[in-house]
């Protein structure tokens, strides 16, 4: 229902006549989470740019454009562009460059936003149309952006970025995992039925089976009987981590505080610790190890950069990705959030009733304002924030910055574009922010597991 109403918000770009069109035919919903879906249109829209440009074929194309330095139709003119950089790796980085610093931008002007009687709530809320014209400005403009140490220094930036994004998807997922076990746990207590308890069994075994497996294929792939001890030291620690989480999860402690707890969550987050596992050895500099390492290839090789940006880990990791946005996107924060701190993440119930003026302030509700209502007419797009915002504006655009740059260094494959390394899918920065990232996760479940027994007295529900 969320992105119905975003898709009307979208074609008010268009004019009002497209607006008021598609709102009439789209149900209603509240404005924080139309909102929140719009912005996560946009990310994916400049997703999908930066993917268009790693598109083989896309360079020998360009060289047709007169304003082209490399252009084999000769335009006189005083402004040309190196279409090399409009290809590849180096026109991601400058894609997602101008997401980022939008998303940057936004997150300083939305700070300490309490409610959308503030007038930067416009801003928030509104005026689509000139934040993709100045996007789209922004995306141009950053092609003439001069390249000398741009990429390597961006770099840096964007797996820094990265790195705090992956922590925040670490959350989601164990918040996901938290919020679908208590979910079918509940259904079949509730029900008693014996199809829910299958599910929940079948469920268990299928991502212990598919971990196991993937376990597996890493020892065959990615090590040797007398080499590779590094690798082997990842697949093999990661393993006992896990089995010590699975652990855990079942005991009479946790079992006392948590109920629900058992081995689906554990099941969950054990498949995404193998599949960081995976993505952290497969950046690995030994090219003894590494099944995918291409050496003595030109860093500006652009087919060869195309074939590898988009390999089976980064379809993966970018399929995650979205995941996780949409998951932020749409998700109210549950019980489960205080566990997990989701709840810094996730839309807050606020309370807000839809028909304003038709009730009254009950308990903690607050009537939702909504201009069309109050011109008689049905409300569709409906504001829920006028009291107190349901999310916190600001760090809601910083997190989607961070996953601008997450995209930028998963379709880059977490690579320097202008290194002077001779090979392009090894970095062993990228492979320990990975590993590291794995080790996380299980530290954040495990946590979540314990800490109402460790605590008490402190209220988790």
């Amino acid at each position: 229902m969320g992105l119905v109403c975003s898709t009307a918000q979208l074609a008010c770009l268009c004019g009002s006549a497209a607006c008021s069109f598609c709102c009439s035919q789209c149900p209603s919903c509240r404005n924080s989470t139309s909102t929140r879906i719009m912005y996560a249109l946009l990310l994916l829209l400049g997703t999908i740019a930066a993917c268009i440009t790693l598109a083989p074929g896309l360079q020998n194309a360009l060289k047709k454009v007169p304003f082209c330095a490399n252009s084999s139709t000769y335009v006189p003119s005083e402004v040309t562009l190196d279409c090399d950089s409009a290809v590849g790796y180096l026109a991601v980085y400058r894609i997602c460059f101008i997401l980022s610093l939008y998303f940057f931008l936004m997150s300083v002007i939305m700070i300490r936003v309490k409610s959308s009687r503030d007038p930067r709530a416009a801003i928030q809320n509104g005026f689509w149309a000139i934040k993709y014209l100045l996007i789209i400005g922004g995306i141009i403009g950053a092609f003439f952006i001069p390249e000398r140490s741009f990429g390597s220094t961006w770099m840096y930036f964007g797996m820094l970025g990265g790195f705090l994004f992956i922590i925040i998807q670490l959350i989601l997922i164990v918040d996901f995992a938290h919020t679908w076990a208590d979910a079918w746990v509940g259904n079949y207590e509730n029900t008693e039925s014996k199809g829910w308890y299958a599910a929940l069994l079948g469920a268990t075994f299928f991502n212990y089976a598919v971990s196991i497996t993937g376990v597996v294929l890493l020892y065959v792939y990615y090590t040797h009987q007398s080499t590779c001890a590094l690798n082997k030291f990842f697949i093999s620690f990661n393993l006992i981590l896990c089995v010590i989480t699975g652990v855990v999860s079942i005991l009479p402690t946790v079992q006392e505080h948590q109920p629900r707890s058992g081995l689906l969550q554990s099941s969950v987050v054990t498949l995404y610790v193998v599949y960081l596992t995976w993505s952290g050895i497969s950046n690995s500099p030994d090219h003894q190890c590494n099944p995918g390492f291409i050496p003595g290839l030109s860093s500006h090789d652009v087919t060869t950069q195309n074939r590898i940006a988009f390999d089976k880990e980064s379809i993966i990791g970018l399929i995650i990705w979205f995941s996780c946005v949409l998951y932020s996107s749409l998700r109210t924060a549950s019980k489960s959030s205080k566990i997990t701190m989701s709840e810094n993440v996730l839309i807050q119930d606020n309370g807000a009733v839809r028909n304003a003026g038709e009730q009254s302030l009950i308990g903690n509700e607050v009537e939702g304002r909504n201009a069309d209502a109050e011109g008689g007419n049905e409300a569709k797009v409906w504001d829920n924030e006028e009291e107190k915002v349901a999310y916190n504006w600001s760090f809601f655009h910083l997190m989607f910055a961070l996953a601008t740059l997450y995209v930028m260094m998963t379709l880059t494959n977490w690579y320097k574009p202008n290194s002077s390394l001779d090979t392009l899918n090894a970095n062993a920065a990228s492979m320990w922010v990975k590993i590291i990232s794995s080790w996380m996760c299980l530290g954040l479940y495990v946590w979540s597991l314990v800490a109402p027994a460790l605590f008490p007295n402190r209220d988790f529900s």
